[in-house]
């Protein structure tokens, strides 16, 4: 039987083209995965995303599971190894994990109390430890949050360095308790003389009368540091990506964490955790080697 060459051709595209759809036909994935920094405990900080896990679900259309590390670098280590597609870190957690890991941010959370993308790190004590100013802390027990933490240790351990204390020397001892709900109940049971913790988050620890605000007064507060962003892996599928930041930029009016009860989100970029980067020029820092 003789063939043309017209149907071999037809042939020949008819079968490229079913060779081709798998290709070409993305599967949609089953599961987005969300990692969260450890502000509170694991289960703590579950719980009180749960709205915003709820949802990104409702908005993608596709089951949305929260992952807790048990501190900064677990974050970033399970984004670099693609266990998490999407993670909420702080700003300098974020701008170590861009040297070690191919992430971006793309959203960042505008709180309803205040109404803007940014936040202040603070240095609290009780009103009855004599600590009034910063040239009172010398000789005093300290704490930090964890080593990456932006409000919880590079902004204040740069302010009290601007302001010539040293907090390498100045301080009688120093540990990094891991949570700024920690360092609020470590300052109020007189564990330490003074800590660091993020303004938002020393008003929750009041809401959740963790502490008393009459027995605690704040001795600095740093400048405006940029809200702390929800970044992806660059990995991702870019049609994934899209629909991630329409889910994120679609939601109103929860209550995430610490941030509390948030307005929306609102896009960002890399490029807006450039002072993070200079702060961390000014300490010295060699971010390639804070794994």
């Amino acid at each position: 039987m003789t063939i043309s060459r017209r149907t071999i051709l037809k042939s020949s595209l008819a079968a490229g083209a079913v060779l081709a759809t798998p290709g070409l036909v993305k599967a949609q994935p089953k599961q987005v995965r969300v990692g969260l920094i450890p502000s509170e405990d694991s289960r703590a900080m579950l719980e009180s995303s749960q709205q915003l896990l709820d949802a990104l679900e409702k908005n993608l259309g596709i089951k949305v599971q929260g992952f807790v590390a048990s501190d900064y670098n677990g974050v970033i280590e399970a984004m670099r190894s693609n266990h998490v597609d999407v993670a909420y870190l702080g700003p300098f957690s974020y701008v170590l994990g861009t040297t070690v890991a191919a992430i971006e941010a793309f959203a960042t959370a505008e709180t309803a109390k205040s109404g803007r993308t940014f936040y202040h790190s603070q240095i609290i004590a009780r009103k009855d430890s004599g600590i009034k100013e910063v040239k009172d802390l010398k000789g005093r027990t300290f704490a930090f949050v964890d080593p990456s933490s932006t409000s919880g240790h590079l902004f204040p351990k740069a302010g009290l360095m601007k302001l010539g204390f040293d907090p390498e020397k100045d301080f009688s001892r120093v540990l990094f308790t891991g949570s700024h709900d920690a360092n609020a109940l470590a300052v109020a049971n007189k564990r330490v003389d003074a800590a660091t913790i993020a303004d938002r988050i020393f008003d929750a620890a009041v809401q959740k009368k963790l502490v008393d605000p009459t027995e605690i007064q704040v001795v600095w507060r740093s400048d405006p540091i940029p809200e702390s962003p929800t970044c992806w892996r660059k990995n991702l599928p870019d049609d994934l990506k899209k629909q991630i930041k329409t889910a994120f930029l679609n939601i109103r009016d929860i209550t995430w964490a610490d941030q509390g009860k948030l307005n929306r989100f609102v896009e960002t970029n890399d490029q807006a955790y450039d002072v993070i980067r200079e702060t961390a020029k000014a300490l010295n820092l060699d971010l390639t080697k804070m794994k």
